[in-house]
């Protein structure tokens, strides 16, 4: 079962810079040489094997790994928060490489500022970043700023896609269930009354309930003159 606790602790709300690396970037971390080093290794698939990233993180001093077997895209990935919840202040997460935390840019720097937050350090051993150092701090702050930067323009533009496409006519969002021509011919079959609702909605390739939404007051006037057991076949489908 996964540690809600741990996921909460991790991934803080908001904006990833609004507060998510603290008011000064390049304050100390709060780590002392007390704290342990946790490594946390990760695999795509159960057929590749841990044994490289469990030597390195072993031989960079950990005292404690642990590892998924799955992707990055899953978000269920139940060991890395399990370590993120035996992680205490002062302690140090260890990765092999930042690509084995993180599913995005976005999704390692919101880890990296969750840790910050309880006081703990960070550091991937392949790109040799250590947020226990000014320099460390300074390239992540970086990454936020990109982050952020990224995020904003994916939104404007799409504003911009939305405004463009209303300025030339275009409907947005879900199409209708029944064109205008469909919405017609219904009108027409619902005058006889050898048709029913139930049979026309067949015939159109829609729910009775469709019918009762675009034909509303033909749908209601012949229910009032349905017999019972149609008129109750009726009622079933709204």
């Amino acid at each position: 079962m996964v540690n809600t606790t741990a996921k909460n602790l991790a991934l803080p709300e908001g904006s990833l810079l609004e507060g998510s690396l603290g008011e000064d970037p390049l304050a100390a971390e709060p780590a002392g040489p007390s704290g342990a080093l946790v490594g946390y290794a990760r695999v795509s698939t159960r057929g590749q094997l841990l044994d490289r990233q469990m030597a390195a993180l072993t031989t960079a001093g950990c005292i404690r790994i642990f590892a998924d077997k799955k992707s990055g895209k899953n978000a269920e990935r139940e060991e890395l928060w399990k370590a993120l919840d035996y992680l205490r202040p002062g302690d140090t997460l260890v990765v092999p490489s930042l690509d084995r935390l993180g599913r995005s840019l976005q999704d390692l720097i919101s880890i990296v500022a969750g840790l910050r937050k309880r006081g703990v350090g960070f550091r991937s051993l392949h790109e040799a970043l250590d947020t226990t150092t000014p320099g460390g701090r300074l390239v992540f702050h970086v990454f936020a700023a990109l982050a952020e930067f990224i995020r904003e323009l994916i939104v404007e533009g799409t504003h911009e896609g939305l405004a463009a496409a209303r300025a030339r006519g275009q409907r947005l969002g879900r199409p209708p269930a029944m064109t205008p021509e469909q919405i017609r011919h219904a009108r027409d079959l619902l005058t006889r009354p050898e048709n029913t609702v139930s049979s026309i909605a067949r015939l159109l390739g829609v729910s009775r309930s469709t019918i009762y939404k675009y034909v509303p007051d033909l749908a209601t006037s012949r229910a009032a003159v349905e017999p019972p057991t149609a008129r109750a076949e009726l009622e079933a489908g709204s």
